[in-house]
């Protein structure tokens, strides 16, 4: 009887190391590739799993999360001979565990070698000026042939960056030197532009400036030649007035031109500056009495001329000519 208890809990324990033995526990994140007596069957997924043991056994287990590999710096001469230092990073995701684990001896070390040899076939097709301005094309490029390439191995490259490339010190140096001489010639450019827009703008302005004065001068000169025509239109109406009055009878009206000379006359006398005296040719009554014919001139022109004298006026004095 306790050789049967004994017995039976031996086929217990034993069962019991027999599950444990076939109980497989894949992480997140993961998968574990079966092996049946050393061949391939299937893939453990995250999560419990169970699987005979002693027959089936954990080949590989693959990181199926997307992992970063770093470049490694090295050397690469460009196209025009420059010996340039660069470095990256690539970013790859794992998508068939059974290609990654049995397709490729070593994933990391394949994609680190894959990536350095073609870094340097991309790099080494352009000049130095290309390797340093067209970074996102190198990076392409990359992609393009690195991710081609790991298609077989169930690997996806999602990225590759390249870090940091760095030139000579005397590339460095001629480039710096390179990048001052051109800011002289833009700030040289930007300045000769400058005085060009001043004279420019200076040459609008002073064509303007005589454009207004011209037309100022031109409007002066209407003014002034109309009020020579309207002084001209006045002088002919008064002439012609006068005219009219002598061909009436009226011998006053001579007086008109006699007294418009004279005042005109004794104006330059006294304009004069060397006169200190003024020495009258005729008689002041005689001024007087031209200055009372033009007087009358005007009553008669005014329709003051009738037959009657008017009230208040005194009678002429009759004047011999002595």
């Amino acid at each position: 009887m306790e050789a049967l208890v004994t017995l039976f809990g031996i086929v217990a324990i034993l069962a019991i190391i027999f599950v444990i033995a076939g109980i497989k526990i894949v992480r997140q994140g993961y998968n574990y590739t079966i092996e049946y007596f050393g061949r391939f069957t299937g893939v453990a997924q995250p999560g419990f799993n169970f699987y005979m043991p002693f027959f089936y056994r954990v080949g590989r287990k693959v990181n199926m999360m997307e992992q970063v590999l770093d470049i490694p710096g090295q050397e690469i001469i460009t196209k025009d001979n420059a010996m340039i230092s660069t470095d990256g990073v690539v970013f790859f995701q794992v998508l068939d565990a059974a290609k990654a684990a049995y397709e490729v001896s070593d994933l990391y070390v394949a994609i680190l070698n894959l990536v350095t040899t073609n870094l340097r076939t991309v790099m080494g097709s352009m000049d130095l000026d290309e390797t340093l301005s067209k970074r996102d094309e190198i990076n392409a490029r990359l992609l393009a042939v690195v991710d081609d390439a790991t298609t077989p191995w169930g690997v996806k490259i999602t990225r590759v960056e390249v870090k940091d490339i760095r030139p000579p010190m005397d590339i460095v140096e001629a480039m710096g030197r390179q990048m001052k001489a051109e800011r002289e010639k833009r700030a040289v450019i930007l300045e000769a532009e400058g005085q060009k827009t001043s004279e420019i703008l200076r040459a609008e302005g002073e064509k303007q400036s005589n454009i207004l004065e011209a037309e100022g001068r031109r409007e002066a000169a209407f003014r002034d030649s109309e009020a020579r025509e309207r002084e001209a239109e006045a002088e002919a109406k008064a002439t012609q007035m006068v005219s009219d009055a002598i061909a009436g009878g009226n011998a006053q009206a001579i007086n008109y031109f006699i007294a418009q000379d004279y005042v005109k006359t004794v104006g330059e006398f006294a304009r004069s500056p060397n006169a200190k005296t003024i020495l009258f040719p005729v008689e002041a009554t005689q001024l007087i009495g031209t200055l009372g014919g033009i007087g009358e001139l005007a009553r008669e022109a005014l329709g003051n001329n009738d037959s009657t004298t008017a009230p208040g006026r005194p009678p002429s004095v009759r004047r011999d000519g002595s």
